[in-house]
């Protein structure tokens, strides 16, 4: 995947993102020989063709009014029903790690790691709009089932379970599957053709993303797509890889040094960069593709500037307190807007611009996949207007995290 390659099928201008939605679905659903991919291929095109429509909505706690704050969001997209009725829906969360203690004074779910309450809102919203199942997932870098890190994170565990058919998963490896999903990337990819996931990301009708608003040490910016990022098992693409006990993080995919032999499903052997920065971005638009995103969540109430996480370098990094929430079913036009409302000019800025200064730029690299469309001037913000909620994210200060 070079240049403006695209995997999107084209769109009439007089056909509705529903109605391509719906039809794509009826073509798949036609051809019970086809591969999972093809239905993901066409979900995915349905997606990069439709009006982008990305919704702000002012949020400046994490108490009541994060669930009408949310609800506010769909409401501004038109709703999540037609999206969700009747399906099984999976919810990434983003706990990056599972260090738990405060930061920056201040709880890990008001600086770098999903709330839960943003959860709860999330999964009552998704109940409220017929969802059949609810299935919250995460890599973490312990053996643990999810409920049990999660509860040591502080999360009302039984809470989300009362909301309805809830299911949680830790997908560091085949977890609670027989076998791992080959998923493929359209048009070849930039740095995989293919991936191996834990089964929750093919069995499931609609995929979200829950992310925070803050920065990248290695990619600028980590929203919605950058959380997918997640996505490989540790058992696979991690420092551990070929032990389904791994809870080693993916440095490989970072940085191939010291890891030379393994070989990462679906990751091609020629005309690939060692540099993080090169390869971090390619992996996240490659990611983003073998598992399209149906709907983009995040999480500006409290956040973080700098970076990513603790690991770096506490001096270098700010609690912020956006005060928003920030929502939309295309995740590259989703992240534009979280990124415009940081503070940069443009979301489409090539290497060398901050916040990719030091990096490639994974939202334009997207949308030269076709995934969908990083272009302020292409995107409807509903809501509040970036201009009122902007502010200023201290870029990071650092490269890498491995």
């Amino acid at each position: 995947m070079t240049g403006v390659q695209t995997c999107a099928l084209p769109i009439s201008k007089t056909f509705s993102r529903r109605s391509f939605l719906h039809q794509s679905l009826a073509w798949a659903a036609a051809a019970p020989l086809a591969s999972l991919w093809t239905r993901n291929e066409l979900l995915a095109a349905a997606t990069a063709g439709a009006t982008a429509k990305v919704a702000i909505v002012p949020c400046r706690s994490y108490g009541p009014e994060v669930r009408p704050a949310l609800e506010k969001c769909f409401d501004l997209l038109g709703g999540v029903g037609s999206l969700v009725k009747g399906k099984t829906v999976t919810v990434k969360l983003n706990l990056t790690g599972s260090d738990f203690k405060a930061f920056l004074g201040k709880p890990v779910g008001e600086t770098y790691m999903t709330h839960w309450t943003t959860a709860m809102a999330l999964g009552s919203l998704l109940f409220a709009a017929g969802a059949r199942w609810v299935r919250f997932v995460e890599s973490t870098q312990c053996r643990a089932e999810l409920e049990s890190t999660l509860a040591s994170a502080g999360w009302d565990v039984p809470a989300l379970s009362a909301l309805g058919k809830v299911e949680f998963e830790n997908t560091r490896n085949l977890g609670q599957g027989k076998r791992y999903s080959h998923l493929r990337v359209p048009g070849g990819g930039y740095m995989y053709s293919s991936f191996d996931f834990n089964h929750a990301y093919e069995d499931t009708d609609v995929m979200v993303s829950m992310a925070k608003l803050k920065n990248h040490l290695t990619a600028g910016v980590t929203l919605s797509m950058k959380n997918l990022f997640g996505l490989p098992p540790n058992s696979l693409y991690g420092t551990e890889a070929g032990k389904e006990t791994a809870t080693g993080h993916r440095a490989p995919m970072h940085d191939p040094k010291g890891f030379e032999t393994l070989k990462m499903p679906g990751c091609k052997e020629t005309g690939l960069s060692a540099d993080p920065t090169w390869r971090v971005p390619r992996a996240t638009v490659d990611i983003c593709a073998a598992r399209p995103i149906h709907l983009a969540i995040i999480d500006g109430i409290a956040a973080m500037s700098g970076g990513e996480g603790p690991w770096c370098g506490v001096e270098k990094l700010k609690a912020t307190t956006p005060g928003v929430l920030i929502a939309g079913f295309n995740p590259i036009s989703t992240d534009a807007v979280g990124t415009a409302v940081m503070g940069y000019a443009n979301p489409r800025a090539a290497r060398g611009t901050k916040p990719f200064d030091f990096c490639d730029n994974h939202l334009l690299m997207a949308e030269q996949a076709g995934l969908g469309t990083a272009d302020l001037a292409q995107i409807e913000v509903r809501g509040t207007p970036i201009e009122k909620v902007r502010y200023r994210s201290e870029e990071p200060s650092c490269r890498e995290r491995v």
